[in-house]
């Protein structure tokens, strides 16, 4: 991919084009919006099915103690609250007994496992909304929360085992900057895995689709959310979304090895894999 190649998606918002500072303030002002019924608006979206690839993408990490795991926008906190639950108690004894032995202290310490589970999203709003879901399970402080923005994380090279980034990629506004921050913050030997809506190969499937993305989901954005265009928004977005095999091959570009992705569901959504050499 040549320099003039990157960032194709920079100057688009949906099906307007727009400069990339301005499509950034667009999608924050989005998801600043949306953040309170962001959750509903999944499942009505997905018809729940979004839980289901969620929980695959969890099976295919195999969260282990011990380990530090960032989440790219992952506000709401789907994604590190399942990493978190996976996590069996007799690990998280394991990990952190010797420390509550030692110095008394009756509760683990933040972000335990002797690793970390960090969320990371460009909106406040929706750091906000899991944070108010983290202390609803009584779990604040297993979780650190920073706002950044996924092309420029503020984070130390090297410094994460596993990288997340769940319906977000596609609204980054400069995506082969963010696979490249990815690589930068992993460590030797680390793990990229994209969840992502995507494109839907069978001709007869994806019409159906199409039809029920453009003329379904903005009305129940309406209805439910009282906000259409953000859904619009929303819709257009999975159009704009690269191909599995050009995704692939940007994750390549950006330095990964052992690039794959897995379809889901005809291609609605995708996995997308790929590893920092050690």
């Amino acid at each position: 991919m040549t320099q003039n190649s990157q960032n194709p998606e920079s100057v688009q918002f949906g099906e307007r084009y727009v400069s990339p500072e301005e499509k950034t303030t667009l999608v924050r002002g989005v998801f600043d919006s949306v953040a309170d019924n962001y959750d509903i608006m999944n499942d009505l979206m997905s018809g729940g099915i979004h839980r289901l690839w969620k929980d695959h993408l969890i099976r295919r990490i195999r969260p282990k103690a011990g380990l530090s795991y960032l989440d790219v926008a992952g506000g709401t906190g789907d994604i590190a609250f399942k990493i978190h639950k996976k996590l069996s108690a007799s690990e998280r004894q394991v990990a952190y007994g010797e420390k509550i032995n030692t110095n008394g202290d009756a509760h683990p310490p933040a972000c335990g496992y002797d690793g970390s589970i960090t969320l990371c999203d460009l909106n406040w709003d929706m750091l906000r909304v899991g944070r108010d879901r983290a202390i609803d399970k009584g779990n604040l402080n297993e979780f650190q929360w920073i706002t950044g923005n996924a092309e420029t994380l503020p984070l130390p090279d090297a410094s994460v085992d596993v990288y997340t980034i769940a319906f977000g990629l596609r609204n980054v506004t400069r995506i082969d900057d963010a696979l490249k921050e990815a690589y930068r913050v992993l460590k030797p030997g680390g793990r990229f895995y994209c969840l992502e809506f995507s494109h839907v190969e069978n001709p007869v499937i994806s019409n159906i689709y199409d039809k029920f993305s453009y003329h379904v989901i903005p009305k129940v954005g309406e209805l439910v959310a009282k906000d259409r265009d953000s859904y619009q928004y929303l819709v257009e977005s999975i159009r704009k979304m690269p191909t599995q095999e050009n995704l692939k091959q940007r994750l390549s570009d950006s330095g990964f090895t052992k690039t794959s992705y897995e379809n889901l569901t005809f291609g609605v959504a995708a996995i997308h894999y790929g590893q920092k050499d050690s």
